[in-house]
């Protein structure tokens, strides 16, 4: 048994989108709330830490160090998790600085995390030097990888796959959409139903890599949480599903179609969306089932990974 330390609002609810169902005509959309986790406004990544700060805690670990975007949510919800658990937190943040912090950002700096800046160039080497740098001055740092994608991490998406089944019982879903990116999330959701034998095509769509990337990431990270709490299978690239057609100009560069994405939730079912994650994968969700990928008589689960947040990030109001 994995520690963990509990503080996530689980089990997420599931709802009925019966505005959205019928603007899009059809297929029956569903929605899991992973956006109410509950650790500083939530998201996919307390799943994760509950895991993730379980382990750091069983070490005797008394600071966390990772590592994101100036607006990432991983960073946020880590900060929120090691004040919960009295632990120190140190957060590398990739340039640029904004000159006025907001949204996650503001956050980071109200739950008390250090921050240390740099290029993204140089990320991965700047958080080992800090790690290095806290254990040379007595502490007992625990490192946290990007996303949280680590099996430990990813394992909460596994479990969560469980939960999901307890919630839907013989109700369950034709397909499974959520925003990619790291793999953790989608890993974790593929080994789980590779687990417990569903027939549910579950699909990542891409906010930053290429589906070639992604998919072996993926592959890679599932195979290892199934043989180290599965069956023991390995999972290949082939089988995991992404689609980078909706990447735009690239990461954190929000478009027409994601702006479309976030206002028809928001009008339609009073559900937000981010301009970076949920957003784009909210955008690819209405554009499968416009283009008939997704058919009418299907069920459709939107697996929602919060990040709301970021709607409140200087370069993204006024433009949404």
């Amino acid at each position: 048994m994995l520690p963990r330390k509990s503080f996530a609002h689980l089990p997420t609810i599931i709802e009925h989108l019966p505005r959205l169902t019928k603007t899009l005509g059809g297929p029956d959309l569903y929605i899991k709330r992973d956006d109410q986790t509950g650790l500083a406004t939530g998201g996919n990544k307390t799943r994760k830490l509950e895991y993730l700060i379980g382990q750091a805690l069983a070490e005797g670990s008394d600071l966390v160090l990772t590592t994101g975007a100036a607006q990432s949510n991983h960073c946020r919800q880590t900060a929120a998790a090691a004040a919960r658990c009295g632990l120190g937190c140190t957060l590398v943040l990739v340039e640029p600085r904004p000159e006025i912090p907001t949204a996650n950002l503001f956050l980071d700096n109200l739950l008390g995390a250090d921050l240390i800046w740099t290029e993204k160039s140089n990320r991965d080497e700047i958080l080992h030097q800090a790690y290095q740098k806290a254990v040379q001055k007595g502490r007992k740092p625990f490192l946290i990888p990007y996303g949280g994608s680590n099996p430990v991490g990813a394992y909460a998406y596994f479990a969560a796959v469980e939960e999901m089944l307890g919630q839907l019982s013989d109700d369950l879903p034709d397909w499974i959409v959520f925003a990619s990116s790291s793999g953790g999330t989608q890993a974790g959701l593929v080994a789980g139903a590779q687990y417990h034998q569903l027939d549910i095509k579950i699909l990542g769509i891409s906010v930053d890599e290429t589906e070639e990337v992604l998919t072996t990431c993926v592959s890679s990270l599932a195979s290892e949480i199934s043989h180290q709490y599965g069956n023991k299978v390995d999972i290949s690239p082939e089988k995991i599903l992404v689609s980078d057609k909706y990447l735009g100009d690239g990461y954190g560069v929000i478009n027409e179609n994601d702006r479309e994405a976030i206002r028809l939730f928001a009008e339609l079912e009073g559900i937000l969306l981010d301009p970076v994650y949920t957003g784009r994968a909210g955008a690819g969700l209405i554009d499968l089932i416009r283009t008939g990928v997704f058919k009418k008589n299907e069920k459709i689960l939107f697996w929602h990974t919060g990040g709301i947040t970021t709607l409140f990030a200087n370069k993204y109001l006024g433009e949404i």
